[in-house]
């Protein structure tokens, strides 16, 4: 857990940077600044050495020792928790000459840069490092100060975006870039600059301005992880001998061969060639090149996540037959030299594709292409959740929802990894949820719960994505924030997370409650808010936002804080506010109340979208059944409504995740097998990673769509938790039209086995393993319980009283 226990972690490293008065090369206009760092050091054997650093730096670094690449980073904060990396670089040294490389991007204001990106006035560098021998004597102390050595790039142009927000494209002059800089044998380094020292440190000044890099916290969550891939196949291109388009003969076979398997292959000069490269799934990864000589030739990237046509429309994935790859075009213009070897291309952030449109021209002299490759990464989750059934259709479903969730987890959850990588309270809710179903890890999740409440806004509001550089609001979100802590305590029982954010939580349910009209509704938001529910088609026009939009009540809005305001109520319950648990409940009854007598016309049991508007969406009753506003027989009518009455505003299928949680709730589960034909219809698309909606097709990478991960483990294996922390389980498999389903999932008490079967002799077995002696209820198809103490490989067969 975040600890805010004060600790000022001594730090005798300077912040430094690059003096601007001495740059007479610098381009103009709004452009992020680059500054390559170098230290040197000397060590006579390595042996039983110890160098640990710590590192941090505004606004993004890559790390290097002796010419081999560590790390990027630092984990992505606000203005109000900057991260610093701990790194362990002892078997990393050698004999002889050392050298710690550092580059450093800096994101000027305006510039082109990723929105979820904060950044001071000025950049800078920190690190703090000092070498040890094996009985714990200081060799050396290589901490940033004015010794280390720098130079300010003017290879990389960033260009500016227009649809995505996830840092500009780069076109970057290989003819000015310092090659072989990371390298202890590099030569050219005695014309690079002293670094500034900025600011010590140590040196507080009390009454004056908090400088860059002052407000640091260790780094909460893992690095990522980076996995060297080659490309899968050769999708089509044109070698400049065969006609246009077509990728045969000799010369398209060895280009094949160096693309895949990394052969080397000389390039004649005066030719041209272009050829789309299938990684064979979407990928966030870092395209990385190497080449050697061909001075003056130009290679050209555009990473797409499919083929289009000429109005934008996708269909197949992997179909190019009147359609090309639309994307971030991006360039590198080759120097030639090969004094410190291969000359390499590496853009500085991850990119997301799934095909790579790749163009080279080669100038006068040759070149040699030695690779095309990418350096996969992500965030290192430790999958070990299993599941399989009768239905061999559900299990691309199992296995692109593990793949999206895999591509949308980073140094924050994103909500698609190709446009914003931004981290939405909506979609970040889901994601912990299947998180926790698949791995059990939560630092993640506690890293996000944490970035929403450093969102905090005076008003007493919160951010709907953070960090974002950009403000956004979208008052429904804040709710799902809640929703969130509540989700934690449910899996973990870890009161001191809930005590630590019940402030943020009661800022958030008094802003809503101060809304509250003459009607005893939540009324509209600001203008200058965003009242988000869903994507739906009658909402297209409001972007999302029901029928009253900001004249008025929006009935889902106060249905979803009266589900707010129960499970805060729980919360401060447990953890001993109970006038404030008693507060939450009594204004949740009034909500509710005010609900069922203002948003429903005489004579129906429909919940309307808003007071007096004729108009009825899904989202509606949704929200009435899992706030418990309507129970019993009630619940169930509307829960029939959901899926017989085709009047209603459809769902969009990432909502659809709060249908199912109600079909379950009103035991209508049954209802939901039929809807997975959404995600089946995405899998005869040839898609890899979910959508991000299935009407408008903008993102094929939404991790809301991962609903699976949730669904096939807490329901259809049934298992699911009686209280809290699981220590105490209730298996009840929803089998729906399965007539088998096995499956591994991971809990906070350990792995749970489950596996259920529909006998040839008419019985319902089942086999559960893992409970650690849990008392355990087991729910039958047919509702009849059986109470099991806990012990491990318990087998029941039961004699079911009905099966439809």
């Amino acid at each position: 857990m975040f600890n805010d226990l004060v600790v000022n972690k001594e730090w005798h490293a300077s912040r430094i940077w690059m003096d601007k008065d001495t740059d007479n090369d610098r381009r103009k206009g709004p452009q992020p600044e680059i500054i390559y760092f170098r230290k040197l050091f000397s060590i006579a054997d390595p042996a039983g050495l110890s160098l640990i650093v710590d590192l941090a730096a505004d606004s993004r670094y890559k790390l290097y020792i002796n010419g081999q690449y560590v790390t990027s980073g630092p984990s992505r904060g606000g203005p109000w928790t900057l991260y610093y990396d701990t790194l362990d670089l002892s078997d990393r040294l050698q004999s002889g000459i050392n050298v710690i490389a550092i580059a450093v991007v800096h994101y000027n204001e305006n510039s082109p840069r990723p929105m979820s990106v904060f950044s001071s006035r000025d950049g800078a560098l920190l690190l703090q490092g000092m070498l040890f021998d094996d009985n714990g004597t200081l060799m050396e102390d290589i901490s940033s100060n004015a010794t280390w050595k720098c130079l300010r790039d003017s290879a990389v142009h960033f260009m500016d975006e227009h649809n995505t927000c996830v840092g500009g494209g780069e076109n970057i002059d290989g003819t000015r870039l310092p090659h072989g800089w990371t390298l202890a044998a590099y030569l050219e380094d005695s014309s690079w600059l002293g670094a500034v020292e900025r600011h010590n440190s140590t040196a507080p000044d009390h009454g004056g301005p908090v400088p860059s890099l002052s407000l640091l916290a260790p780094r909460p969550i893992p690095f990522m992880w980076e996995v060297e891939r080659a490309f899968s196949r050769v999708m089509r291109g044109d070698c400049g001998i065969s006609g246009e388009g077509e990728w045969a003969g000799e010369q398209a076979a060895s280009i094949t061969r160096c693309l895949l398997q990394r052969e080397a292959i000389v390039l004649k000069p005066h030719s041209t060639f272009w050829v789309e490269l299938d990684a064979g799934e979407l990928t966030t990864a870092f395209l990385e090149l190497a080449v050697s000589g061909g001075e003056g030739s130009r290679i050209d990237f555009i990473c797409s996540e499919a083929y289009q046509d000429e109005e934008g429309r996708k269909g197949i994935r992997d179909d190019y037959m009147g359609k090309s790859l639309k994307g971030y075009e991006e360039s590198y213009l080759v120097k030639g030299s090969g004094e410190y070897g291969d000359e390499t291309y590496e853009r500085f952030l991850y990119r997301t594709f799934r095909f790579v449109h790749l163009q080279i021209t080669v100038l006068h002299a040759p070149l040699t292409l030695k690779r095309v490759s990418y350096r996969e990464t992500g965030y290192p989750l430790d999958l070990q959740a299993e599941f399989a059934s009768s239905d061999v259709s559900l299990q691309p479903l199992w296995d692109i929802s593990i793949r999206t969730l895999q591509r949308c987890m980073h140094e924050t959850y994103v909500d698609c990894p190709y446009y914003e990588q931004l981290q939405y309270s909506m979609d970040t809710r889901l994601q912990i949820l299947f998180t926790y179903q698949i791995s059990g890890d939560d630092r993640l999740a506690r890293k996000a719960i944490h970035d929403f409440h450093s969102s905090l806004m005076p008003s007493g509001i919160l951010q709907s994505r953070y960090p974002a550089t950009n403000l956004q609001i979208i008052p429904g979100f804040a709710l799902y924030w809640i929703m969130m802590v509540f989700d934690h305590y449910e899996y973990f029982e870890n009161v001191e997370l809930v005590k630590r954010y019940r402030p943020t939580m009661d800022a958030v349910l008094d802003w809503v409650d101060r809304q509250i009209g003459a009607d005893g509704l939540v009324g509209p938001a600001p203008s200058s808010y965003w009242p988000y529910v869903d994507w739906v088609q009658e909402w297209e026009e409001s972007r999302g936002v029901p029928a009253s939009g900001q004249r008025g009540p929006i009935t889902v809005y106060n249905l979803m804080y009266v589900y707010a305001l129960e499970k805060a109520a729980l919360l401060n319950e447990l953890t001993g506010r109970l006038d404030t648990a008693r507060d939450y409940r009594e204004r949740a009854g009034s909500i509710q109340a005010a609900v069922v007598s203002n948003c429903r016309a005489a004579g129906k049991q429909l919940i309307q979208d808003a007071p007096g508007v004729e108009e009825y969406s899904q989202h509606a009753q949704i929200w009435a059944i899992l706030s418990g506003t309507v129970n019993g027989e009630e619940a169930k009518s509307l829960a029939r409504a959901l899926v017989v009455d085709s009047s209603l505003y459809k769902v969009s299928y990432a909502t659809s995740f709060f249908l199912f949680r109600a079909l379950s709730a009103a035991d209508a589960y049954d209802d939901v097998y039929p809807k997975w034909e959404m995600w089946k219809e995405q899998v005869k698309l040839n898609l890899t990673t979910w959508l991000e909606d299935p009407v408008f097709e903008r993102s094929d990478c939404h991790a809301w769509g991962a609903i699976p991960l949730y669904e096939f483990p807490v329901e259809v294996l049934g298992i699911q938790q009686e209280g809290y922390g699981y220590r105490s389980f209730k298996i009840a498999p929803k089998p729906g039209p399965l007539s088998w389903a096995k499956g591994k999932v991971i809990t906070a008490a350990g792995a749970v086995e489950v596996d259920w079967e529909f006998t040839n002799s008419g019985q319902f077995r089942i086999r559960v393993a893992g409970l650690g002696g849990c008392p355990t209820k087991v729910v039958m198809p047919d509702g009849c319980i059986y109470q099991i103490a806990g012990e491990n490989g318990v087998e029941l067969f039961h004699d079911l009283i009905t099966h439809e």
